[in-house]
């Protein structure tokens, strides 16, 4: 209102007691009532110049720009002429945070100060996958709109939208991208105000700091300059609806207040400690109806009832990679070279998956490209200190100076690049491990120059500039350019401490170990699950040490014996060394002998724990030989259960590392993971040895078919193949098929939940007609439909094995079911038969009803959410009389009342609950 009166009086068609007329006015309804009438008054030059004020000042009115979109407006040529400004507070606001978040997000930070490269240039999606309250698929985010819309929605009472991902996956770049989107209007929300903010934030205030949500959002985030922030303020909390944040990094977190007693924070105008504010704001204490999206890696267990929807970055897809690539590499000479040397490693595929380390290959490639001779990156299996010790390289040798008119390229060399290098090399890794010791991801310039770091070493790209971090207001505040980068770079001052004891490199490790009591915050507990593994802290994690644990064994491999022993003496290094493999050697020792053991139909079986994970990872990184042996011996259950570990791609390289060496044959469970067509090229030496391949719910493609289909068939040992839930077409579908016919012990095939159509339907019947061993068999979830019912019908007739199966979910009609159930008279092995949200009618019910009478030896048919009335039901119920097999058949969510199915009451095999 304030704004048009300023500016209908600034252009002269109100005087002052006009407006002296419209401020009188009570309500703000009449007030508008009251321009109205006046501008009418004025004629249409003033009238015309009002809607020209709504169109110019858009973010003020924006219920009104339908409306002029709709009657095409356009202003004439001498509104056009006419000053418009914009003196409304809360656009104006918004204008402001448009642009500050528009400048601050356009571009990537990258080595340092010195190279910039545009958002929009780099940015890549991931695979997003949407997950349940029981972290269940639900399909994959098609567009980045589709983070913040109801669908896929869980909780409808809560607000945060929770995006979890492992180091590197791209979770801070996501909400960069977000938040660019914004900045020009290109997100598809109504949110009026973006306030972003860094977790690690929290960690900055003392225990005793005390600030009001105002301060919070205004003072720590973006700043209303031009106007007094009481206005903008009010209308955040009568409408938080209008407003989205988002929080990066809630697992960095590290506080040490002691907090159990604090009373929650629900007014906006109270003060109190950040970390309050912030967890007040996720419960919806504090301006509930706000928008909220929370980054954290893997791992950091938060309470479903805070969680509105949940979302898992899974890194780069193929087709991603390839996407990336064209982006880094302009010339087709540098993308095919990539290519090729991709294609060669999966191993390195699967960590190129990862985009920070994708994003060092490729930029490490390019850089060193640039410098020197025929550059390629090494043939050998890169590690993740293979990785990172490549993005030092390059971060040295932006200290190298080239000899004036230089013009050919230099000869790499590696160890001469870290020598010249290892002054500044030693004080960022200080730095960094100082930082780790006290759970610290940011360092001032105090801590900086203490390091012996110097201004000529800052630029090298080790560090970046966030002073806004700082809550004290000091300026030039600095963070490492990713927690990973901290990890090895403390790891790298343990290996080149020549002061400090032997023992001390094993002190991460200890850390990681120690039994710990578990405590939450009352107020935290809304917010940090219980069920997490004990820690002393709510909010602390440990994953950066466990990372730093992981350079260790890396740094102090023989594989990198010939650059270290350049930087730190041999003799101490092979005291390291060896004190590292003993520990490994004795740990695992006692990882392994405290699992417990239980005894399956597969046989003796161990269920590992997460921590197991990251045992093989640290014996790969150490390229220990010795130690990949004994951890093999050490197994010794023939089942090893590593579901719902967190398994991705790359750490199949170090689980095959281990296998290897082990003699006897094993079952391997990797259900739930993330491992992907890369980690089942990698764990291609091993399927020799695999009785039992589950890969259920792992994102496999017909790519991971072909493999298993060459390798499976080669050594015809396997005996179950978990497959449910993956990308599996009719191609896949076929080469399982090949697998069913020619592996003679092949007893379990799970293969649901794919995207398999009659076609695959046929080639599996055909092969599972073929088959004397299949047992078991299920397909829940595809779309075989009637075709692929009679090619299973046809597989039926005499199969001598076949005992159970679910063809349940595959919109299968009477017509598919009538086949079946044909067959299925002639079947004396079939025992469970599942045909669960098919779309099977009453005109299938008498050839069930004479399946029924039969009595085959069928003892479990279920018939759950089909369309059968009570007169169908009727036959059911009547052909039991005559069966003497049957213990139940479920009916369940089919097409009769509840009076209906009191009809049935007697007949306790018929199950309707």
């Amino acid at each position: 209102m304030q704004c048009i009166l300023d500016n209908l009086s600034a252009c002269g068609f109100l005087c002052p007691e006009d407006v002296e007329i419209v401020e009188r006015t009570v309500t703000k309804t009449d007030q508008v009532r009251k321009i109205l009438e006046l501008v009418q008054c004025k004629g249409e030059e003033a009238c015309e110049y009002l809607i020209y004020i709504i169109y110019k000042v858009c973010d003020a009115y924006i219920d009104v720009q339908p409306w002029l979109k709709k009657i095409n407006y356009e202003p004439s040529h001498c509104m056009e002429v006419l000053k418009v400004v914009n003196t409304d507070p809360i656009s104006r606001y918004r204008e402001k945070m448009r642009h500050d978040m528009g400048r601050d997000t356009s571009f990537i930070m990258s080595y340092g100060h010195r190279v910039e490269t545009r958002l929009e240039d780099l940015y890549t999606d991931t695979q997003m996958e949407l997950l349940s309250a029981n972290n269940e698929s639900l399909g994959f985010v098609e567009s980045l709109d589709q983070l913040l819309d109801d669908h896929a929605v869980f909780n409808h009472q809560a607000e945060t939208v929770y995006v979890m991902g492992d180091a590197g996956v791209g979770k801070s770049i996501l909400l960069q991208k977000l938040q660019n989107l914004w900045s020009k209007k290109e997100l598809q929300t109504d949110a009026m105000f973006f306030f972003k903010f860094r977790c690690r934030m929290f960690s900055t205030f003392k225990e005793t700091d005390e600030i009001s949500l105002r301060d919070l959002l205004f003072k720590y985030s973006c700043y209303p300059d031009h106007d007094p922030d009481d206005e903008v303020f009010n209308y955040i909390v009568h409408f938080p609806e209008k407003v989205l944040f988002t929080f990066d990094g809630f697992d960095e977190i590290q506080e040490d207040m002691d907090l159990m007693n604090v009373p929650e924070v629900v007014s906006p105008e109270e003060k109190a400690h950040p970390l309050l504010l912030l967890i007040s704001l996720l419960c919806g204490k504090l301006l509930k109806g706000s928008k909220k999206v929370l980054t954290a890696r893997t791992g950091m267990d938060i309470q479903s009832k805070v969680i509105r929807k949940k979302v898992a970055l899974r890194g780069f897809s193929p087709t991603h990679l390839k996407t990336y690539i064209d982006l880094h590499f302009k010339e087709q000479e540098h993308r095919d070279l990539v290519s090729v040397q991709l294609d060669a490693s999966p191993h390195l595929c699967g960590l190129c998956s990862i985009p920070l380390f994708s994003w060092i290959v490729f930029k490490s490639f390019k850089h060193l490209h640039t410098m020197h001779d025929n550059f390629e990156l090494p043939e050998t299996c890169l590690t993740l200190t293979d990785i990172f010790l490549l993005l030092s390289e390059v971060f040295l040798s932006h200290s190298v100076v080239r000899a004036p008119g230089l013009l050919k390229k230099s000869t790499r060399c590696t160890t001469e690049t870290f020598k010249a290098g290892l002054r500044p090399l030693a004080a960022f890794a200080k730095l960094a491990l100082q930082g780790i010791e006290r759970s610290s991801f940011i360092c001032n310039q105090e801590e900086i120059s203490a390091c012996g770091l110097t201004e000529e070493d800052l630029p090298m790209g080790f560090l970046r500039q966030v002073s806004e971090y700082d809550a004290s207001g000091c300026p030039a505040t600095f963070e490492f350019l990713h927690v990973t980068l901290q990890s090895f770079l403390a790891a790298f001052a343990l290996v080149l401490d020549e002061q400090a004891a032997v023992s001390s490199i094993l002190k991460f490790f200890t850390e990681c170990s120690r039994k710990r009591e578990t405590w939450l915050l009352p107020c935290a507990s809304c917010i940090c699950a219980s069920s997490k593994p004990a820690v002393t802290k709510p909010f602390t994690t440990n994953e950066h040490l466990q990372f730093t644990n992981l350079f260790l064994c890396g740094l102090l491999s023989k594989a990198h014996s010939g650059l270290m022993e350049h930087l730190v003496h041999p003799t101490l290094l092979k005291r390291k060394r060896d004190l590292l493999k003993s520990y490994l050697s004795n740990s695992i020792k006692s990882h392994l002998q405290g699992l417990p053991h239980y005894n399956s139909e597969e046989g003796k079986r161990v269920h590992v724990l997460p921590n197991f994970l990251w045992t093989l990872r640290w014996i790969f990184e150490a390229r220990s030989k010795d130690v990949a042996q004994l951890t093999a011996k050490g197994i010794t259950a023939n089942y090893i259960k590593l579901g719902y570990c967190n398994v991705f791609s790359g750490d199949c390289t170090a689980l095959n590392f281990v296998l290897q060496h082990r003699q006897k044959l094993l079952g391997i469970d990797m259900d739930n993971n993330n491992i992907s067509d890369y980690g089942v090229k990698q764990l291609k030496p091993s399927f020799c040895k695999m009785t039992v391949v589950r890969f259920c719910v792992n994102h496999l493609t017909d790519s991971s078919m072909e493999v298993l289909a060459e390798e499976l068939c080669k050594h015809k040992i396997v005996q179950v193949l978990g497959l449910y839930n993956n990308h599996i077409t009719d191609v896949g579908a076929k080469l399982v098929a090949q697998m069913i016919e020619e592996c003679p012990k092949l007893r379990t095939v799970k293969i649901g939940k794919n995207q398999i159509t009659s076609v695959g339907g046929k080639y599996l019947a055909r092969a599972i007609q073929k088959s004397t061993s299949i047992f078991d068999v299920g397909m829940w979830g595809n779309s075989i439909g009637d075709e692929g019912a009679e090619a299973f019908a046809e597989a039926l007739r005499h199969h001598p094995s076949l005992t159970n199966l679910s063809l349940s979910a595959n919109g299968i009609t009477s017509k598919g079911g009538k086949s079946l159930a044909e067959a299925l008279k002639e079947n004396t092995s079939l025992r469970i038969f599942w045909l669960v949200q098919n779309e099977l009618s009453d005109e299938a019910a008498p050839h069930m009803a004479e399946l029924v009478k039969a009595n085959t030896g069928l003892s479990h048919l279920w018939l759950i959410n089909n369309q059968f009335t009570v007169n169908g039901i009727k036959q059911l119920a009547e052909a039991l009389s005559d069966n003497t097999e049957l213990k139940e058949i479920c009916v369940k969510g089919n097409q009769l009342s509840d009076e209906e199915e009191k009809l049935f009451v007697a007949e306790k095999r018929l199950q309707f609950h």
